[in-house]
């Protein structure tokens, strides 16, 4: 019985194989892991898995998240989060909302936040920040 509702519960995920080599355009909507090779584009509004051992070349990875353990070289466009876990390799430039990077992983490009929530902690912006926008919302401060 447990097994069978957790099934349920459990996102979609596809799975290219080992031995899986696949030159073209993905499109997806749950979760694909790759473990093979795949050269080409993606572009989804799923989850991306990256595992170990598993090679990427894309020109465009557009995805809601990106986990790479294995090796993906292409520009890398997430919604949500890329995270990059020991042993990883990315080889372009990746947008994203959020970013993690772990001990152990080589990424060479440029890398650009999005989709900051206005809902930001104030004592996480710098003071001169906060004031410039208070004085551009409500002008000058009488003094």
């Amino acid at each position: 019985m447990k097994t069978e509702a957790k099934k349920k519960d459990a996102p979609d995920e596809v799975v290219l194989g080992v031995s899986t080599s696949f030159d073209g355009f993905l499109r997806f909507r749950e979760t694909l892991r790759i473990r093979g090779k795949f050269k080409g584009t993606i572009e989804a509004t799923g989850a991306l898995i990256v595992d170990k051992g598993a090679v990427v070349e894309a020109d465009r990875i557009s995805v809601t998240s990106l986990t790479v353990y294995g090796t993906v070289v292409g520009a890398v466009y997430a919604i949500d989060k890329v995270d990059m876990l020991s042993g990883a390799e990315l080889r372009g430039d990746v947008t994203a909302a959020r970013l993690r990077i772990a001990d152990g992983v080589l990424f060479d490009g440029q890398c650009s936040m999005t989709g900051v929530d206005k809902e930001v902690e104030i004592f996480s912006r710098p003071t001169g920040e906060i004031k410039a926008e208070l004085q551009r919302l409500h002008g000058p401060r009488p003094d």
